[in-house]
């Protein structure tokens, strides 16, 4: 019988990722030491604690940005977290970096949103405006260092110190060292996708028409690469084809440009990278055109008739909510009740309403206040 022999993890780290790579042998580890996996590496074990946490899980039903919204066709936060991951890993495949941490990276960034997307953060962080602010990059956090509890042995995921850090940067308090290059391309693939997501689903829910949005550069070169390439296709085929190139057209310019940094900087090790200038950025050109492309879907968009007139009703029943908890912090689980003694209950309350996804929250609005 032929023995097929399969290299640990070590060694196939050694031997796939490039010396500006963050290698999981060089971890910082956890915070609460734990014995190493027979199999698996730091950041797998990252990823897989990330994967079966129930805030990763309650992501299939909160809202990316359009709220109450018949149909299935929009994302939401975990379809949106998939796409970023997708992207994420192409990046860190082709810059030979370690995709087992950037996977992580990718599938905890968005954990920490509460239900109503960006407009439940928006309530939150007036509601908490004297006690510290709310923003779901910080909930991120907090989820992974205090309330995810699958573990008997501590609070929190016990994630990699990586991984924090990477998370930190994020709230952008001053509390974390510079960006892996794996953080660094988990942030654009988020960038790439919500640009190119969030124009096709106001497409499909007619908020605007692909035509118009050939008035923005970027979408005209896009829609011109297209036409050398296939000709004239029907409309339904055309805008999928022109959103396949734009994320296909970012993701190639960001390798090709991050070389070329990472070449002329002399980048051979981590270290290197934590005291250089940001390497995973776009052109100039390209990122003028992003600019574009964002103030559009902003104004157009995210700040609709459409989108408001379902956005203000959805923020008032998340006040409302906040406010009986506030009152009654009895009636929230035994876990917040407790944290309330130390934490404050606006704290904790505000800890339960954003694990809520949005059909949760709308029942327990129903249940407490109708």
């Amino acid at each position: 019988m032929t023995t097929i022999h399969v290299p640990d993890w070590k060694a196939r780290e050694e031997v796939t990722l490039a010396p500006w790579a963050m290698h999981a042998a060089d971890s910082s580890g956890r915070v609460h030491e734990e014995l190493p996996h027979a199999f698996r590496s730091p950041y797998q074990r990252d990823r897989d604690r990330i994967v079966h946490s129930s805030a990763f899980r309650r992501l299939a039903h909160k809202t990316q940005v359009f709220t109450a919204y018949p149909g299935d066709y929009h994302r939401s936060r975990l379809t949106h977290t998939l796409e970023v991951t997708s992207i994420a890993r192409t990046l860190a495949r082709a810059l030979a970096l370690n995709e087992d941490l950037v996977e992580t990276l990718a599938l905890s960034h968005d954990i920490g949103h509460p239900p109503f997307g960006h407009a439940g953060e928006d309530t939150l962080n007036e509601l908490l405006a004297d006690y510290g602010g709310f923003s779901h990059n910080a909930q991120a956090l907090r989820i992974m260092t205090i309330l995810e509890n699958r573990y008997p042995m501590f609070a929190g995921l016990n994630l990699s110190r990586e991984v924090l850090d990477s998370q930190r940067s994020r709230v952008r308090d001053g509390s974390a060292p510079p960006p892996l290059l794996e953080t660094q391309v988990v942030d654009a693939a988020d960038s790439i996708a919500y640009d190119t997501h969030d124009a096709d689903d106001a497409i499909e829910l007619q908020l605007v028409t692909l035509d118009e949005m050939l008035d923005l550069p970027l979408v005209s070169e896009a829609f011109n690469r297209v036409l050398a390439r296939y000709g004239t296709l029907p409309q339904s085929r055309l805008r999928q084809a022109v959103l396949h190139e734009l994320v296909e057209w970012q993701v190639a310019e960001l390798v090709e440009r991050s070389l070329q940094t990472l070449s002329s900087l002399s980048i051979d090790s981590t270290q290197k990278v934590l005291t250089s200038q940001r390497i995973i950025v776009h052109s100039a050109t390209m990122a003028a055109g992003k600019s574009q492309l964002e103030l559009f879907l902003f104004e157009r968009v995210y700040r609709s008739q459409m989108v408001v007139s379902v956005r203000s009703p959805a923020q008032q029943r998340l006040k409302e909510l906040f406010h009986h908890f506030v009152l009654h912090p009895e009636q929230m689980p035994v876990g917040y009740t407790a944290r309330a003694e130390t934490l404050g209950i606006p704290r904790s309350v505000a800890d339960y309403l954003a694990g809520m996804t949005d059909r949760f929250l709308e029942r327990e609005h129903a249940l407490r206040l109708n």
